[in-house]
């Protein structure tokens, strides 16, 4: 065979070996984070202060809010909290929920449980520590015993719930955080704190008057 026809055949073979590698299996891109969960928790320009943008890919999808297959005899309505998974249910017809990402108390003698009613709603709410937490962390609650106003530094966040039992304040409350990251663990003193984009999303869901249901914290998940 002519020395430039060999020439030829191993270029043309060479280019179609190359070809086919371009033709074969990618690298696999990273899944592009949930365009819906993007959405749910993008920022909220419409309140009286900012509500900063979640960044759900940080986020363990667990905790982020979703609907969810929840066989209960609470009826449509009842928000259940249950500190072990971390999540509240608001119970839906049909056997589902709308389930919320929460952080509980780190210490289960702190907490609240039982049944409860939501006797009050508070949009941007004022903060006061309780005396408990004064004694407890007098460093880090006493200079606000007089109270913080509703805005971005305010720990209850954009709004609260407030927790009654017996017709009493229980002194405990669901609420939006400085802290997101905190969702999903055992931080708070006591109260149940949400991701601002949810506490205002189930703020606009539940009326005063709603049962609340708070399950006891299992041994081991407060260990």
């Amino acid at each position: 065979m002519p020395l430039d026809r060999r020439l030829f055949l191993l270029a043309a073979s060479a280019a179609l070996a190359g070809c086919t590698a371009r033709r074969g299996p990618q690298p696999q891109a990273i899944a592009p984070v949930n365009a819906q969960f993007a959405s749910m928790y993008a920022a909220i320009d419409t309140e009286p202060f900012p509500v900063p943008a979640i960044d759900v890919s940080e986020m363990d999808p667990r905790f982020l809010r979703q609907e969810v297959a929840y066989p209960t005899r609470e009826q449509p309505g009842t928000i259940v909290v249950d500190p072990n998974e971390r999540h509240a249910y608001l119970v839906l017809e049909g056997g589902r929920a709308l389930r919320y990402g929460v952080g509980v108390g780190r210490e289960e003698g702190f907490n609240f449980r039982g049944d409860a009613t939501i006797a009050r709603k508070a949009a941007w709410p004022r903060w006061t520590p309780t005396l408990d937490m004064i004694r407890r962390e007098p460093d880090r609650y006493g200079p606000y015993a007089g109270g913080l106003a509703g805005g971005p530094t305010n720990p209850l966040g954009p709004r609260a719930l407030y927790l009654y039992s017996g017709g009493k304040d229980t002194l405990y409350r669901l609420h939006g955080t400085t802290e997101p990251q905190t969702i999903g663990t055992m931080v708070s003193s006591g109260c149940v704190r949400f991701l601002n984009q949810d506490i205002i999303d189930l703020y606009n869901r539940v009326p005063v008057g709603t049962k609340v249901v708070v399950l006891p914290a299992a041994a081991a998940a407060v260990s």
